[in-house]
């Protein structure tokens, strides 16, 4: 029995999820079927892709996912046409399928690398917004330990200055030289 992964899923996770699920939309496939085959390649339940597909993923690739619809469409458009053109006019057909694209592969990727950049996380912060965060989160660390040093300083001062009133208040109460305040505030012995 394989064991089934329940650790936290990485943006490259993220990312085959999102390009599985829109090749299956753009082939005629269904989002279960991604899902699946995404779970094989992960060692995932389909289940678990399909909720981090709807939980988190799916809102990033919205143009993504109405692209891949039209070229479903126009893929399904064009597979019609081609069986009822006459043999001879298919080939010209096939050559021209590329050219009728409205972008190509590496168009498509770089589309979706830069939705990854961008992307969100749960909290709908953008990655730039986790950088600062980050960044907040050093600085006030430092400032932390800063006043841990200070207040660490003024604890050691503080419990010298008990020591030192201890012992001088040991003195006054032995039997040795008593001391008395005067009336304009000296200290005599």
């Amino acid at each position: 029995m394989v064991s089934t992964r329940q650790d936290a899923w990485t943006q490259e996770e993220d990312l085959l999820l999102a390009e599985v699920v829109l090749r299956c939309i753009r082939e005629g496939g269904t989002q279960l079927q991604a899902f699946e085959e995404v779970g094989r390649k992960l060692s995932r339940t389909a289940a678990a892709c399909g909720f981090r597909w709807n939980s988190a993923i799916r809102k990033q690739y919205k143009n993504g996912i109405e692209v891949a619809k039209k070229q479903r469409k126009k893929a399904k458009h064009a597979i019609h046409h081609s069986h009822s053109l006459p043999d001879k006019e298919k080939p010209l057909q096939e050559e021209s399928k590329e050219a009728d694209l409205p972008f190509n592969f590496n168009e498509v990727v770089t589309y979706l690398r830069s939705l990854y950049e961008k992307a969100t996380d749960e909290n709908g912060r953008s990655s730039e917004d986790v950088e600062k965060l980050l960044v907040q989160s050093r600085e006030q660390e430092e400032a932390y330990k800063s006043l841990l040093a200070a207040y660490h300083q003024l604890e050691d001062e503080y419990k010298e200055l008990i020591a030192f009133l201890d012992k001088a208040l040991n003195r006054t109460t032995s039997k040795e030289t008593p001391l008395t305040i005067r009336s304009n505030g000296y200290i005599q012995r």
